[in-house]
């Protein structure tokens, strides 16, 4: 009876050794997890405070970029302006080139156009000049020409008058004289000179009947007025 009682107090110990280590493994794993959970828990903060300390450097990192980038912006444009003043200013220096060069050849061909036309103008009074001083000698010709009886104009002689006379005639229809050939027509005072008056019906009213001396033109200019008897 004993025996056995003492049996049952070991079977007890056992029991309660082995609860006790059972309970003291439980409180090691739950110690265990505990600590897992607060070195998990502790990486997690780690790494949040790691990823928020990364963001932050970034952002700082960032608005200077940001800064410079408006900065770079900002001379670019600065830089487009004053180019695009300095064209401008430039362009508006060829145009003021341009139209002063433009006043300055429109005023040489003035001037050049003036010179031209004074140049004629004294060439043709020095022309006519010498041109008046010729017209006697024509005058000469004709009468000689004229005074030439019939039977000897066949002869060296008067052929050769004839000739010199046509060759001063076609030299001054080449240079701009011209007889004015005024019998016939109406009498212009600007043109004739009338030197005697007759009454003829079979004449219209103010014509010229007669060229007394003949007249000349040099070009668009009276050389010498022709000398006209006008009827009526």
């Amino acid at each position: 009876m004993e025996k056995n009682k003492g049996m049952q107090e070991n079977m007890n110990q056992e029991e309660t050794k082995k609860e006790a280590l059972q309970e003291e493994a439980t409180k090691k794993e739950d110690v265990k997890q505990e600590d897992n959970k607060k070195d998990t828990g502790n990486k997690t903060a780690q790494e949040t405070k790691k990823n928020t300390k990364n963001t932050e450097t970034a952002k700082k990192n960032a608005k200077p970029a940001g800064r410079r980038n408006q900065k770079k912006t900002g001379s670019t444009a600065s830089n487009n302006v004053a180019g695009e003043l300095a064209l401008a200013k430039k362009q508006e220096e060829l145009d003021e080139a341009n139209d002063k060069y433009k006043r300055l050849l429109s005023e040489f061909e003035n001037a050049r156009k003036r010179t031209e036309k004074e140049t004629a103008r004294r060439y043709d009074e020095g022309a006519k000049g010498v041109l008046e001083k010729l017209l006697p000698v024509v005058d000469n010709f004709e009468r000689a020409l004229q005074s030439i009886p019939e039977e000897d104009k066949d002869r060296a002689f008067e052929q050769g008058v004839s000739a010199i006379y046509k060759q001063l005639m076609t030299t001054f229809e080449s240079i701009g004289v011209a007889p004015m050939n005024a019998e016939g027509k109406e009498f212009n005072p600007d043109l004739h000179n009338a030197v005697m008056h007759i009454e003829d019906d079979t004449q219209a009213e103010n014509v010229v009947v007669e060229e007394l001396q003949k007249g000349y033109m040099y070009k668009e200019s009276v050389l010498r007025h022709s000398m006209v008897k006008v009827a009526n």
